[in-house]
C-alpha cells in the first residue's frame, strides 16, 4: 500500500466514521432532551464539527480524485467513490450548512418557531450524507487494496 492510499484510507475513515458516528449514535440520544438542552448541545456540535469537517470532507472529495487517477485498484470503484464524497458535500453546502448557521444563531432559551422541523430535515440530510460518507469509505477501501 502506498502513501497516498494510506493517508487517504486514514483521512475518509476519520470523516466517515466520525460523520455516520454523530448520525447513528448521537444525534437519536438529542431528539430525547429538552429543547433547551438539545439546542445547546446542537450548538455546541456545531463548533467542534464545524471546525474539523469542511476540511475533513473536502480531503475526502480531494484525495479520494488522486487515488482515481493514480490508478490504485479498479478505476470504476475509486470513481464511483469521488463521485459518494462530492455528492455527500454538495448536500452538505446546499441543506446542512444553512441550518448550521441557522442553528447557531438561535437562543436555546427561546427557539424560532418550527426549531424542530427545521432540526428534522436536517437529520434527514445528515443521514444521507453520512451513509453516501460511509459507502465512499467502503469503495475506497476496496479500489485501494485490490
Amino acid at each position: 500500500m502506498n502513501l497516498l492510499v494510506f493517508v487517504t484510507l486514514a483521512v475518509t475513515g476519520f470523516v466517515a466514521c466520525s460523520e455516520f458516528g454523530s448520525y447513528a449514535f448521537v444525534h437519536p440520544v438529542l431528539r430525547h432532551l429538552p429543547g433547551t438542552e438539545r439546542i445547546t448541545v446542537e450548538k455546541g456540535l456545531l463548533k467542534t464539527f464545524g471546525r474539523v469537517m469542511p476540511v475533513g470532507m473536502t480531503l475526502c472529495v480531494v484525495l479520494a480524485v488522486a487515488v482515481a487517477i493514480e490508478g490504485s485498484g479498479p478505476g470504476w470503484l475509486a470513481w464511483s467513490a469521488v463521485v459518494a464524497f462530492a455528492v455527500a458535500v454538495g448536500f452538505t453546502v446546499a441543506v446542512n450548512v444553512p441550518i448550521n448557521i441557522a442553528t447557531g444563531r438561535w437562543d436555546p432559551a427561546h427557539p424560532p418557531a418550527g426549531w424542530e422541523r427545521t432540526r428534522r430535515r436536517w437529520e434527514v440530510f445528515q443521514g444521507v450524507r453520512s451513509w453516501l460518507l460511509l459507502i465512499g469509505f467502503v469503495l475506497v477501501c476496496a479500489a485501494g487494496t485490490a
